[in-house]
């Protein structure tokens, strides 16, 4: 009777070393090979490019393998408690760093029933890494970015999305990462704000931005980034108008418009002087989500409707009902919003919500006033994204308006350059 031989992968980019893998283990036995689901790879870095099926598609169809069968967790321990394997087959990479104590792990279990850790040597000049820093330089396409947020929602326990307003900004979106706890955080989305956009042409925040010139923006960030867009739809404008808007987006490759239930002059939301913006009725704003859903040609696409409830000091109630009624009109989620110093509100809503409108359908929010909430917290209650939605611009400025000062106080740009500005070689490096 043949032997048992697991090999776990990720098999986003199948390259010789994978090869190298199944064909050493596939002489110890018949092979196994867990591919590693999209939740499981996302627990500790970026999302793969293909979705789990179709890598597991691919895997199935290597010489040597047997069975694919999916791995749920980047601990191997569930699957090897399942099948029992004599041996289990992986490269030398895995003995030091983020993977030293999965190892220990797969050879404690092993021990159980005496089987054994078969490590050949890893397939020299090969990198996933590498490889896929430069699939990203290649760049993606409308279709792939476009679904890749429902994909992260299906994947994470809450999906990390910064603002954009610029080519530049969201080339910072696109590379920051720091490594904490062995795993390496990023953010997942980007987020394009009609408050940023604005203030960045020195604007006010109430829709006088037209919709071409924030396209335009769109599709500056797209051209030079990879990552899924959620983009700030303001009100939607009119029903008629907001279809076509629903569907420039839907082309270039956006993964969700986000609008807000409110009519006449916008006002932005976290005014502190009394906001008296009105309400769109109940009636109308889902009439505009019905009209949107209809337009829009992909299933991948999202309209998510924001509730301004909160805000216009409506309370709770007015705000369940609302978002009940947006989610039965066709929403793909909701958007809670709200101004106040802590998170209470929100949490509040957010566990009602859950417990009395949709158990699973996806809840924004934005806590710009009420910061100190964490994300492994909002995720914990039932908060599928947190945007953050200013943070980038308003660093932004006091940096730029203390080098001017400063620059203006010396009469030369030497001490500036010294305590605010990047050298120039690392900006030309940059783009």
């Amino acid at each position: 009777m043949a032997k048992k031989v697991y090999v776990a992968m990720s098999a986003d980019i199948i390259h010789p070393g994978h090869l190298n893998i199944i064909k050493e283990a596939a002489k110890l036995g018949d092979v196994t090979v867990g591919v590693l689901t999209d939740a499981a790879i996302a627990s500790y870095k970026r999302l793969p490019y293909m979705n789990y099926e179709q890598r597991a598609a691919v895997v199935a169809q290597l010489k040597g393998v047997k069975e694919v069968i999916p791995q749920e967790q980047l601990d191997y321990i569930p699957n090897l408690l399942k099948l029992k394997p004599d041996y289990v087959v992986h490269g030398t990479d895995w003995r030091e760093g983020v993977q030293a104590k999965t190892r220990q792990g797969v050879i404690d279990t092993l021990a159980q029933w005496g089987g054994e850790l078969y490590e050949p040597e890893y397939t020299p000049g090969i990198s996933s890494t590498q490889l896929n820093k430069a699939i990203r330089e290649v760049g993606t396409t409308p279709d792939i970015r476009r679904r890749r947020l429902r994909r992260l929602l299906n994947a994470k326990p809450i999906v990390r999305v910064m603002e954009a307003h610029s080519g530049l900004s969201g080339l910072i979106v696109e590379h920051a990462s720091v490594t904490k706890d062995n795993k390496k955080h990023e953010f997942d989305a980007m987020w394009l704000s009609s408050l940023t956009d604005s203030t960045l042409k020195g604007k006010p925040d109430n829709e006088c931005v037209d919709i071409t010139s924030r396209l335009r923006t769109v599709n500056d960030i797209l051209e030079i980034t990879t990552k899924p867009i959620i983009y700030d739809g303001d009100s939607g404008g009119l029903p008629e108008h907001f279809t076509f808007l629903v569907r420039s987006l839907e082309r270039l490759g956006v993964s969700a418009v986000i609008i807000e239930d409110k009519v006449g002059l916008k006002q932005n939301s976290l005014l502190e002087q009394g906001n008296v913006q009105q309400q769109a009725s109940i009636e109308d704003q889902c009439h505009k989500i019905k009209m949107g859903k209809q337009a829009q040609i992909t299933d991948e696409f999202m309209i998510i409707a924001r509730c301004e409830s909160l805000i216009a000091g409506k309370g709770e109630d007015d705000a369940i009902v609302r978002c009940k009624a947006y989610c039965e009109a066709g929403a793909d989620g909701i958007m809670i919003h709200s101004k106040a110093k802590t998170p209470d509100e929100i949490v509040s809503f957010v566990k009602r919500f859950r417990a009395e409108v949709s158990a699973d359908k996806p809840i924004v929010v934005v806590p710009s006033t009420y910061a100190q909430i964490t994300e492994t917290e909002l995720a914990k209650i039932g908060v599928n994204i947190v945007i953050y939605a200013n943070q980038l611009l308003r660093a932004s400025y006091p940096a730029m308006k203390a080098c001017a000062e400063r620059i203006l106080e010396c009469e030369r740009a030497q001490e500036a350059s010294a305590e605010f500005c990047m050298p120039i070689k690392e900006i030309l490096q940059l783009i």
